[in-house]
């Protein structure tokens, strides 16, 4: 099982990890991953600046969009196997 942890502080959320938040709960829906990834937010991962920001098990990616999540979600999962 992967962790994506979705920065939802206020810089992240004004910068786009809303969208990208729908886009990774949309992709772990629609390929029935819900064994598989699990999708947290927290308040600020302290990288602000560099936003917006996800983490994945312990490795933080900065300026990340929708696409990039999913990209790297789906890179993490094909390691796995």
């Amino acid at each position: 099982m992967i962790t994506v942890t979705i920065c939802m502080g206020s810089s992240c959320f004004s910068r786009g990890n809303a969208g990208t938040a729908e886009a990774i709960q949309r992709y772990v829906a629609e390929n029935g991953l819900q064994d598989k990834v699990a999708v947290r937010g927290c308040l600020c991962e302290g990288e602000c600046k560099n936003g917006p920001n996800i983490r994945v098990n312990d490795t933080l990616y900065e300026n990340v969009s929708p696409d990039m999540a999913v990209d790297i979600i789906s890179r993490q999962l094909e390691a796995q196997t």
